[in-house]
Formats: structure tokens, C-alpha cells, sequence
């Protein structure tokens, strides 16, 4: 080749090298939002968790910024997934508990909302929802393709979610046979194959804007974990355990129960098992940022659902699951609403960093909506902290943040500058509990200060009586 002509085309090469990396600079970002399921606060290396490694994510906590007060939308899946899609706490989000519909799916949210995904979609953005929905069943207002996504892979109902060898999953309208598996053989492990999906989506869409979420299953419900070598490892490190028998119908076979939970000889190892596969599943995804030239043009968040639970044999106590805090899921202390969240976007929010700011899932939707320039809903009752993200612009702040929980015979929260009035048994006045914290000087909340404070009780008590609109479906009172 002579050459002046070799000459030509490095000098060509460059130049579209060099165009290609400032249009990835002047595109919109990529926006990934990765929600584990049940992790608790102390579930994570980089906050003290000293069984179980989680590298990757405490990568993201280094190179990102972490929210320490950041809370999730309910203490249970449905309504805090339906609080983080609408921007709507549970006194106004339409789905404010778990609601089972048979035989499969849950109380579906209208289609009528203007949700996170539909802003993303008005913004130009490939939308894609792998893992567990639970917000309504195929077909009905509550399908994923009703609320925003173009592409769905993984569990509709949060119900079949318990099982992590299912005999199928939804991909979009279409019922999808795993392998092997028929509720009595298990052998394709479901969150790897959704993992599969999920890292195919990015691929496919490497050359548009799009928002992926990622409500991965793991640790939810049953202990299950492939025999690898990350099972290995812990089955090592705890040795022999007590085994966890299951009820009638937990077992996979004939008799077995879909919401129930297996049998395992090491609770322990497996739990441990799965929460590092999340971890690897995140460390997945951020090598294949990284292998397509993304990373730099793609925000990550990780957080949790809500706070650490307690079934299938897990040893929340063992672990120190919920750390610091009081409580678990279904529970209104922080244990059970007090979530761990990261955010990385390299070049905008400052790696390492730390920010105090109050904020909760339903904030999320005006956070996005300002960042792609589009218009929030009217009404609803989040507030962006994309200042906060950013480091500049003055930050508005919540007055209070609300919480109620349906089961259980009802529970209600609410937390102002600090202080935090926790109801419990609401259905049942005879049976009512109020009990009010600092959370400034007793983050555990081990102090009722109730009675001492009766001023502060009737402040926060009218704040929980305006916060609550009644809803036909989920009632607290009998007349509403």
C-alpha cells in the first residue's frame, strides 16, 4: 500500500473515531436501574457486611455516589414498584400492597399514569424491564407494555417468583417453557437466563438511548443457588448447617405450592450464594458497558426494594441483614424501608462521594424527568434531587416523607426533620400502637418517645391523616 494512501486512511479512521466518541458524549445518557430484591442494608460489603463479597457493587459505591438516606417506596414489592414508576407515595400510588389475582398476577396499576418509563419513551429512549414485575398480569392495564416498556423477559407475577426453576416465564405476551423444568425437575436456573435477556439488550441497543430496568429476583423467597463455584465457597466457609425443611408444598413435586419455599441442607451458603450472584450480575453488566465504549455515557443505580426478609430459612440474624436498623421487610422501621442506593455517571456525579439528602422512590420520576427535560405529571409527590446528583443548583427538600402497609392489620409512617411516628395495628383501634423516634440521636429507633413528646405525636398524627387518600382496593377503614 503506498504511503501517502496509508497516511489517508489512519487520518480517516481517526477522524470517525473521533466523531463516534463526541456523539456518545453529546447523546442522551443510558440509564440503567438496578433493583435487587429483599436485600437488606447489611447485606453489602462496602456498609459491613463481612460474610458475603459483593466486589462489584462496592465498585459502584466508590466510583458513584451513595445516598444514606435514601428509602424505597413500600416494605414490600408491589406498591414499592408502583411508588417508584408513578412518583406516588403509598396514600396516593394506586397499588399500595400485594394484591394477588388468580391464578397468576397481581391488582393491575392503570394505564392511564404518565410512569417513569412512558417519560423515557416521550424522550426518545429504548425501554426494556427484565426480571419481576408484579404490577399487573399479561393483557390486563398493568402489562409492562401498558406502562412503558417495549420489551418484557422474566417473571409477571411476583407470586411465581418464589420459585427460581420455574416451568416458564413471560417474554412480552408470549409464555416461554424453560428447559428441564416442569415444578418437579429443576434444572435452568431463571434469573440466569433473564441475566442472559438482559445483557442481549444492552447489546442490541448499544447505538440508542435506552432506560433498562432490572428488578432482579435475587435474594427474595426461597433459598435456591446453582451448585457452582460461588456455592462452593460458602458451603466451605460455613460447613455443616441446620437444614431448612420446608412445609407441605414447599418442595418442588406433585404437592408443591407455587408461593412457597424448598427445602435446603445449607441455608446459610445459599443465601450468601445468591446475594453474590447479584453482585455478579451487576459486575456483568458493567463489563458490558465497558466492552462496547458505554460506560461513560451510561448511568447506574442500585438499590434495593426494601429492607432484608425472613423467609424460606434465611438467617437474616446470622448475616446482620438489616445492619444498623430496627426492623424487616414489612416492617415501617428502617429495616424494613431504609435502602441502600448508588448512583454512578461518570463525569457528572463526583466518584465516591456521599449525600444526606432525604430522598425515596418516589422522587425518582421528576429526578428523570428533569434530567431528559421532560414535564412531570401535576400532583405527585416527588421531588427531583438531581442538584443533589449533580452538586449544583439549590435542592428542595421534603417536608415529610409517608408510608402505610396494608397487611399485617395495617401500619402507617411518617418522618419530618427527623422525627418519625410509626403506627401499627390501624385497623384495630383497640389494638393501636404509636410510637415516635429522633432519628438523629436513635437511628435504631430503640427509644419510644411517645408519651414524653405529645405535641410532636399530634403534629406528625395530622401529617398521616392528610397523606392517606382512600383507595376502593386497599382500605384501611371500613368507610372510606
Amino acid at each position: 500500500m503506498p504511503f501517502r494512501l496509508l497516511i489517508i486512511l489512519i487520518l480517516l479512521v481517526s477522524f470517525s473515531c473521533n466523531n463516534a466518541e463526541e456523539k456518545s458524549n453529546d447523546s442522551p445518557p443510558n440509564v440503567i436501574f438496578i433493583l435487587a430484591d429483599d436485600l437488606g442494608y447489611g447485606d453489602l460489603g462496602f456498609l459491613g457486611q463481612s460474610y458475603i463479597e459483593t466486589p462489584n457493587i462496592d465498585r459502584l459505591a466508590r466510583e458513584g455516589m451513595f445516598f444514606t438516606n435514601h428509602y424505597s417506596g413500600a416494605p414490600v414489592c408491589a406498591p414499592s414498584r408502583s411508588a417508584l414508576i408513578t412518583g406516588l407515595h403509598t396514600g396516593h400510588t394506586p397499588v399500595r400492597g400485594n394484591f394477588e389475582v388468580q391464578p397468576e398476577g397481581q391488582y393491575p396499576m392503570p394505564d392511564t399514569l404518565l410512569t417513569l418509563s412512558k417519560i423515557f419513551q416521550q424522550a426518545g429512549y429504548v425501554t426494556g424491564a427484565f426480571g419481576k414485575w408484579g404490577l399487573g398480569f399479561v393483557g390486563t392495564s398493568g402489562d409492562p407494555s401498558k406502562q412503558g416498556f417495549e420489551q418484557f423477559y422474566g417473571y409477571n407475577c411476583q407470586r411465581y417468583a418464589h420459585r427460581y426453576y420455574p416451568a416458564y416465564l413471560w417474554e412480552n405476551q408470549t409464555k416461554v417453557n424453560l428447559p428441564g423444568n416442569d415444578w418437579t425437575n429443576k434444572v435452568t436456573y431463571a434469573p440466569d437466563l433473564i441475566q442472559e435477556k438482559t445483557l442481549a439488550f444492552i447489546e442490541a441497543n448499544q447505538n440508542n438511548p435506552f432506560f433498562l430496568f432490572m428488578p432482579i429476583v435475587m435474594p427474595h423467597a426461597e433459598l435456591a443457588a446453582p451448585d457452582d463455584a460461588i456455592f462452593q465457597k460458602y458451603r466451605a466457609k460455613f460447613g455443616e448447617e441446620k437444614a431448612h425443611i420446608a412445609p407441605k408444598g414447599g418442595d418442588y413435586g406433585p404437592d408443591m405450592l407455587i408461593p412457597g419455599y424448598q427445602s435446603t441442607d445449607h441455608p446459610r451458603a445459599t443465601f450468601a450464594a445468591m446475594v453474590e450472584r447479584t453482585d455478579r450480575y451487576v459486575g456483568e453488566v458493567m463489563a458490558k458497558l465497558e466492552e462496547l465504549g458505554l460506560s461513560k455515557n451510561t448511568i447506574v443505580i442500585f438499590t434495593s426494594d426494601n429492607g432484608a426478609h425472613f423467609e424460606g430459612g434465611t438467617d437474616y440474624d446470622f448475616f446482620d441483614s438489616n445492619g444498623p436498623f430496627r426492623g424487616l421487610k414489612r416492617d415501617l422501621y428502617e429495616g424494613g424501608i431504609h435502602v441502600p442506593m448508588i448512583v454512578k455517571w461518570p463525569g457528572k456525579v463526583k466518584a465516591g462521594s456521599q449525600s444526606d439528602h432525604v430522598s425515596a422512590f418516589w422522587d425518582w420520576l421528576p429526578t428523570f424527568a428533569e434530567m431528559l427535560g421532560e414535564k412531570s405529571p401535576e400532583g405527585i409527590d416527588g421531588i427531583s434531587f438531581l442538584p443533589s446528583l449533580l452538586g449544583k443548583g439549590k435542592q428542595s427538600k421534603h417536608d415529610h416523607l409517608y408510608w402505610e402497609f396494608h397487611e399485617l392489620g395495617g401500619r402507617q409512617a411518617v418522618l419530618k426533620d427527623g422525627w418519625k411516628l410509626v403506627k401499627y395495628q390501624v385497623k384495630e383501634p383497640a389494638k393501636l400502637t404509636v410510637e415516635l423516634f429522633d432519628l438523629s440521636s436513635d437511628p435504631a429507633e430503640s427509644k419510644n418517645l411517645a408519651s414524653e413528646n405529645p405535641q410532636k405525636v399530634a403534629e406528625l398524627e395530622k401529617l398521616i391523616q392528610e397523606a392517606h387518600m382512600p383507595n376502593p382496593v386497599f382500605r384501611f377503614f371500613t368507610r372510606q
